[in-house]
């Protein structure tokens, strides 16, 4: 098992890096935001329990390239009291490489329109926890998305551990995560709902505790009065918050959208 992991932190690593290398002119396509989200928050019994108003800011990206496309997102959450978040930095990065651009050829068929090989990593500074992911993506073909993905991934866990101060080292896991973006108008004005579904696997931690299996909704209802600026709410459903079975979030964080 440990040959796996370091197989494939290997090779995350090297892919990622040499599709970051590609030159802007490379890509078919980009999509750039910064988000601005405001929000009571639920702090995990771990960490104290209790809630806590959050400002989130976060930079997000995605492109297309001739082999599949990227994402990522970095996070800077600061809590509007000290202790748990009080200011801390969360990211995560995905790249896709599409068997259908890399042959050439239709992938799937019916509500598959494509298949690829997915790589990522989520990071967390201020716990210390790094995971690489590695998985298939299945791009669903749904009447009036953007888009709809199905990604099934194995999670390797990566962190620094208790011993250099971040949060207990876990577990390997499966994590499979639904997102998608969908427009729609209400007389005659642009919305979008857009957003990610997840299901993270239960996993032991170092200490000889349990992480929970968490489900975490993030769907966000964007009003788009023009190309650049959308307004709107972010809903937030997270079952067993951060593998803690005592914390169940439900929240509504408000939002203000700039896109690049």
């Amino acid at each position: 098992m440990k040959n796996l992991e370091q197989t494939c932190y290997f090779l995350t690593l090297t892919l990622l890096t040499l599709v970051l290398a590609q030159p802007v002119h490379a890509f078919q396509w980009t999509n750039t935001e910064l988000q601005l989200q405001y929000g009571n928050l639920d702090i995990p019994t771990f960490a104290g329990g209790g809630s806590s108003d959050h400002l989130i800011s976060t930079f997000q990206h995605a492109n297309g390239w001739k082999y599949g496309d990227n994402f990522f997102f970095v996070d800077v959450i600061d809590s509007r009291e000290p202790g748990f978040q009080d200011f801390d930095i969360y990211s995560e990065l995905y790249s896709n490489f599409s068997l259908g651009k890399i042959t050439g050829n239709q992938v799937g068929g019916r509500a598959v329109s494509d298949i690829g090989f997915i790589l990522g990593i989520n990071y967390a500074d201020d716990a210390r926890v790094k995971k690489y992911l590695t998985g298939v993506r299945f791009s669903l073909d749904i009447e009036g998305f953007v888009f709809a993905n199905l990604d099934v991934m194995a999670s390797f866990d990566d962190s620094a551990g208790v011993n250099s101060g971040g949060a207990p080292k876990e577990d390997n896991a499966i994590l499979i995560d639904f997102n998608f973006a969908r427009p729609f108008k209400i007389a005659g004005s642009s919305f979008t709902i857009e957003g990610h579904l997840e299901y993270f696997g239960e996993r032991d931690n170092e200490l000889g505790g349990k992480a929970r299996s968490w489900i975490l909704a993030q769907p966000q209802i964007r009003w788009n009065p023009n190309d650049r600026i959308s307004l709107g709410i972010e809903y937030q459903f997270w079952m067993n918050k951060l593998g803690d079975g005592d914390t169940d979030e439900n929240t509504i964080q408000a939002l203000l959208v700039w896109k690049f």
